[in-house]
């Protein structure tokens, strides 16, 4: 089944900072390529930080002076990050629960690679529900649980899906359901599958 990975909408080609570096730097900097936010990182890369216009704000605001001109001293830590290989969906939930806009996407040793935007995110939600419905039928209902396409029946409006029908088992709708939540551009699932008998689904004999 198709999952977007974060690796696929991120850029890489990043601004980022080092600790030491002025706060004067970084608002030029946001304000030249248009962004709100950048990673800190460390001498090698690693991503120890972030500092957005709020911290700039919030350092600027403060009565500690010249204590407040450094990255180091007004970004926030530690920084929310994901890897090139993380689901699109992860990246998008952790972006709404944290309140962000962006995430840097490190490798597994944290090291920066990429950053990846609510934007870039926002035009994987964006499918058209026809497209999500085909594939659910295709990779779920046909491919996962071996069934007429007619089997159950796939409803789609504004990324919420809807599954009626009745199927092999209980695990059969578990299956169904865990699965249509990771498609891309769904937003929602709303199970009213029935099953006939209480069972693990154990798949095709």
């Amino acid at each position: 089944m198709k999952r977007r990975r974060v690796g696929s909408v991120m850029s890489d080609e990043v601004v980022s900072a080092r600790r030491d570096t002025s706060t004067e730097d970084i608002a030029r900097w946001l304000a030249e390529y248009d962004i709100n936010g950048l990673p800190v990182v460390d001498a090698e890369d690693r991503v120890i930080g972030v500092i957005s216009v709020t911290d700039l704000q919030r350092g600027r605001g403060a009565a500690a002076g010249p204590g407040l001109r450094t990255a180091g001293a007004v970004m926030s830590a530690p920084a929310h990050t994901v890897r090139a290989d993380d689901s699109v969906v992860r990246a998008a939930r952790l972006m709404c629960v944290s309140g962000i806009e962006r995430l840097p996407v490190v490798d597994e040793e944290a090291r920066l690679v990429g950053m990846v935007t609510r934007r870039d995110v926002l035009q994987i939600f964006a499918r058209p529900d026809v497209d999500i419905r085909q594939e659910v039928i295709d990779q779920i209902v046909v491919r996962a649980l071996w069934l007429g396409p007619q089997s159950v029946d796939v409803a789609v409006h504004d990324g919420v899906v809807t599954l009626s029908g009745e199927v092999e088992s209980s695990g059969a709708v578990a299956v169904a359901v865990q699965m249509t939540r990771q498609v891309d551009g769904v937003t929602a699932v709303v199970n009213r599958l029935t099953s006939a008998r209480e069972e693990p689904y154990r798949g095709p004999a």
